[in-house]
């Protein structure tokens, strides 16, 4: 296990190293932590993997008050922390918000992004911000029966329920909001970077259209559809996330 010190909380991380000075940074979606992303450590890429818990979620200290601003000074710190060369930023949903939100403060520290089930512009349901405030179980139980393709294996499914119930309803209801709040729809057109963008077909929480809209401004993009995978296509379809950012990482310069 891996922390570093942010005024004095701790931050956990989840690493891979490799020979390189090359780091995939994974952030995790609403509610999430790093296990979001355990089957993202099997790309052998020459690239560290690093998958982060924002404050408050999974392994990390807890944050009185969560933001956006929050988030991105974190990952600041970390990537900071670190001899590197190449940073590519992997965001799903919530940190697609984040790594956008770096890329346009700090875009000389980033290589490329990689933008999963995310948008410009995120509209939470009202009835997701609702469950939040009234039943937990009832929001994790709806989320789940829209955060998946309908296929998807019961395994994984209860994985990350009971995963995600471990960050509670208080910080998953901040994550939403933040998502609620999110608006970069007039800047996306000004990324240089190098973009991967991914969506599962069957996304009902950010569907293809938002990923169409990256692809469709943002010059250096590249776009990924994959059949039968909802919002949480890192976990449904793995093996086909997984070829797609080793096939992008190994064309940049």
């Amino acid at each position: 296990m891996a922390f570093f010190n942010y005024n004095g909380k701790r931050l956990y991380y989840k690493i891979k190293e490799a020979k390189s000075k090359n780091f995939l940074i994974f952030l995790h979606g609403s509610g999430g932590d790093s296990t979001t992303w355990r089957f993202q450590f099997d790309i052998d890429n020459n690239y560290s993997i690093i998958a982060l818990d924002l404050p408050s979620h999974g392994k990390s200290d807890k944050f009185k008050n969560l933001s956006l601003n929050l988030y991105v000074d974190v990952l600041r710190r970390l990537i900071k922390s670190l001899k590197y060369e190449k940073i590519v930023l992997c965001g799903h949903s919530l940190g697609g918000t984040v790594i956008q939100t770096y890329y346009f403060l700090y875009p000389e520290d980033i290589t490329a992004l990689i933008l999963i089930s995310t948008g410009a512009k995120l509209r939470v349901s009202p009835v997701i911000l609702e469950f939040l405030k009234k039943d937990y179980e009832d929001y994790l139980n709806y989320l789940n029966n829209v955060a998946f393709y309908k296929n998807t294996s019961k395994e994984i499914i209860d994985r990350y329920k009971n995963q995600s119930s471990l960050v509670g309803a208080e910080v998953t209801y901040y994550d939403f909001k933040i998502c609620n709040e999110f608006n970069l729809f007039e800047k996306i057109k000004l990324i240089k970077a190098p973009c991967l963008i991914i969506s599962g077909t069957e996304d009902k929480l950010t569907p293809i259209k938002y990923s169409q809209y990256f692809h469709n401004n943002i010059a250096k993009s590249e776009m990924i559809l994959i059949e039968e995978a909802g919002h949480m296509v890192m976990l449904e379809k793995y093996e086909k996330v997984n070829e797609s950012i080793i096939d992008f990482t190994k064309r940049l310069n």
